[in-house]
């Protein structure tokens, strides 16, 4: 979900992932199993709670929730379960982007300039399972993550700290299990790790969803990796999200699994948590994907809480009446565009030829055609409509409440006549003659999307009768999962941080090896060198030099078109308590800005 990335950072940025795009990227893939109900093996004798009471948290979403395994876990849909399932070893303090706060770790220690960090972990911890948390649970956690780390989790910025890789095994034969077990091991029971450079986002990488801490003794018994040398090879790049941990998932936080099927999840409050016992016994997000259904839901009281449809839907239908409290105005740190790939893997591309009928699988690599969708997308036009006149055009994937933004460059205009000039110069003018078809993604039941997708499309027709733009709508799961093969020609791109600093959304958007980069497919020799000089300075000068450089020559190629920025809102029913300015910190739920443990309900 991106930086979660940790400063002005991934907070808010997980209300307009949910809301314009879920997000991740945040952020993936599809539980595998659908059809079926999961449940962990404490729940048989519990009654199912109802959908309404003081001790039921109802939520409805349009999207599926594609996995339970902390290891894979790189979606807002999946990481507002995960994080209350699971711990990690420091989170985030109150509202705060940058304040890191001791969970499964009481405190650490930080040595040898940086490259060695030692935790002392909380004593007299339960997993669901009633298997105590010990050391050797979080080494097992980290060392899974850095041996699987699959292009579908956020693992690669763990290796990246502590393999000096972004990579796994099967990847960079540098890596080896001796590598593994030095950057993370036991020493009695405190967790030590030790880095191959000092990397000061190290900690906020931590917090992140994705490290909750996973009971190894069940995940061990119930298929997972035995942890072992002897087996590590087979585990490198393994698909996690329909695991045995994804489905019989067993964390220390404060609620656990009771049922997950294709149209519901039901989570209730773990007897044995170790901290202070929620008031809210029982959680259910449905999912409900007509928005007409849920907003009903909403407005009668059968739900605390829905994917609303974004800010105008809120403003027209939900603002002023009995029973819904708005928080508005939430600073926006997440950044969204519109991919356009490069080199189109797959059945995207209709006849495949530049004959009206479909595209060449380079159709975007002429940068006229980029630049002519570009300056096709009204983003002022986007901001009336969508965003009732909040939100500013960017000039750059990362939000202006970063370091390293520079909002004195102009961003992108919309400006037909030039969209036109730019198409009659694309393919040495045979995109005018000749026309294309192109498809364009969507998720599912997102308004906000649907209707840029929407914009686009008009413009883009209205300029040639030959230029034909295909709205095809997708469940989450399969938007991730494609965009991640290479195989969608255009997606709505979103990305929530992961830790506090620039490069999470610099890297990620514009790298050839950044995690999105399949989406675009571009290799950019000088942006790599930017942007690997801005990750190894402290100079904060240079860095905010190096990022301008950046967004400049990405203006140019115009590799994506820039979503504007857009300040959060959230809707709920007046009867949850815990929802505040004061408490809502993105980084933790995109939802709530809190746990689920944190709520009430009177």
């Amino acid at each position: 979900m991106q930086s979660k990335t940790v400063t002005p950072k991934k907070y808010l940025g997980a209300i307009a992932l949910a809301t314009l795009t879920l997000t991740l990227a945040a952020c993936k893939n599809n539980t595998g199993s659908a059809g079926t109900t999961e449940t962990t093996t404490e729940t048989t004798t519990e009654a199912t709670p109802g959908t309404s009471g003081s001790d039921v948290l109802v939520i409805q979403e349009s999207s599926d929730i594609p996995t339970l395994d902390p290891g894979t876990t790189y979606d807002t849909g999946s990481g507002q379960v995960v994080e209350n399932l699971y711990e990690t070893l420091v989170t985030y303090q109150g509202n705060s982007l940058t304040e890191l706060a001791p969970l499964l770790a009481t405190e650490w220690d930080e040595g040898q300039n940086g490259t060695e960090y030692r935790f002392t972990l909380r004593e007299g911890v339960k997993f669901h399972t009633g298997n105590p948390f010990e050391c050797k649970d979080a080494e097992y956690t980290f060392r899974r993550n850095l041996v699987t780390n699959t292009s579908d989790s956020g693992n690669w910025f763990l290796s990246e700290s502590l393999l000096g890789t972004g990579s796994n095994a099967n990847d960079d034969q540098s890596i080896t299990w001796a590598k593994i077990t030095d950057a993370v091991k036991c020493d009695g029971e405190t967790l030590v790790f030790k880095l191959p450079k000092a990397d000061p986002a190290f900690l906020a990488k931590l917090a992140y969803t994705g490290q909750g801490i996973v009971d190894s003794a069940h995940a061990k018994e119930i298929g997972e990796w035995d942890g072992t040398e002897a087996t590590w090879k087979e585990a490198v790049g393994k698909d996690l999200t329909g695991s045995p941990l994804a489905q019989d998932p067993s964390g220390t936080g404060a609620y656990k699994l009771r049922e997950k099927t294709a149209t519901a999840l039901t989570a209730t409050a773990f007897a044995d948590y170790w901290g202070q016992q929620p008031e809210i016994k029982n959680v259910i997000i449905q999912k409900i994907p007509e928005q007409a259904a849920r907003l009903q839901a909403f407005e009668k009281g059968d739900a605390d809480m829905v994917e609303t449809g974004g800010r105008p839907i809120i403003e027209a239908q939900l603002r002023g009446k009995s029973g819904i409290e708005i928080i508005d105005d939430l600073p926006d740190t997440s950044a969204f565009g519109i991919s356009m790939n490069q080199k189109i893997e797959g059945d995207a591309i209709g006849s495949g030829k530049l004959d009206g009928q479909g595209i060449p699988a380079n159709f975007f690599s002429d940068v006229n055609v980029r630049r002519g969708f570009v300056a096709a997308f009204n983003v002022p036009q986007y901001i009336e409509e969508v965003q009732k006149g909040k939100g500013e055009p960017r000039n750059f994937l990362l939000p202006e409440t970063f370091p390293g933004y520079n909002a004195d460059i102009e961003p992108p205009q919309f400006d037909l006549e030039a969209a036109k000039q730019n198409f009659q110069d694309a393919w040495g003018g045979k995109v005018w003659d000749n026309g294309f078809t192109v498809n364009v993604s969507y998720r599912a039941g997102s308004v906000p999307a649907q209707t840029g997708m929407e914009l686009l499309k008009k413009n883009i027709e209205s300029i040639n009768p030959k230029f034909r733009v295909n709205i095809v709508a997708k469940e989450w799961s399969d938007i991730i999962k494609g965009s991640n093969q290479g195989t969608e020609a255009m997606v709505m791109t979103g990305w929530a941080p992961d830790y506090a600093d620039p490069d999470n959304f610099v890297h990620t958007f514009y790298a050839s090896k950044g995690y999105y980069n399949p989406r675009i497919n571009v290799t950019d020799a000088q942006i790599d060198g930017w942007i690997e000089e801005a990750r190894a300075t402290t100079d904060t000068a240079r860095r905010n030099e190096l990022y301008t450089n950046i967004a400049k020559r990405a203006l140019d190629q115009a590799y994506y078109i820039l979503m504007p920025s857009n300040p959060g809102i959230q809707a709920y029913r007046d009867t949850v308590k815990g929802i505040s300015l004061d408490t809502f910190n993105p980084m933790i739920s995109f939802r709530t800005g809190t746990l689920w443990k944190d709520l009430s309900k009177s």
